[in-house]
């Protein structure tokens, strides 16, 4: 039988924690299209009620009034905080109580969930959110 020395076995059990740290983040992280309905588009329009930024994804939670009356509650996807950042997102662009229009992809499973493509806000800047810009 072969002896392995203490070096060897903290490489060993490095590398197996390693392969699942790695892993849970690529299990973590999914497909636009396995989530959301690509051949379809979707407009929203509400007030803002939170924003968080963080990765994999930021999200923003709108309160939405139907046509009948009564409110819903939708969860927008983006993509990171980092990629918002770089496209001109800032922290401040959407407080509590803000009205925005946010144009983007439904989610496959019928939820009140989009994939964001842009968010309008209300002195009429548009900012690009996902991975294909409208005209």
């Amino acid at each position: 039988m072969r002896s392995f020395g203490t070096g060897q076995l903290g490489l060993g059990i490095g590398a197996v924690g390693a392969a699942l740290l790695l892993g849970s983040f690529a299990d973590a992280h999914h497909s636009v299209a396995l989530q959301f309905d690509m051949s379809s588009e979707i407009e929203i329009e509400g007030t803002v009620l939170a924003m968080e930024w963080r990765n994999p994804h930021a999200w923003l939670q709108v309160e939405v009034e139907t046509e009948s009356g009564e409110t819903q509650t939708w969860q927008v996807e983006f993509g990171s905080a980092n990629a918002l950042y770089r496209r001109g997102w800032r922290r401040d662009d959407l407080p509590v109580g803000t009205h925005v229009v946010i144009h983007g992809l439904p989610a496959r499973d019928g939820s009140n969930t989009i994939g964001a493509e842009d968010v309008t806000l209300p002195d009429g800047r548009r900012l690009f959110a996902g991975s294909r810009q409208r005209d």
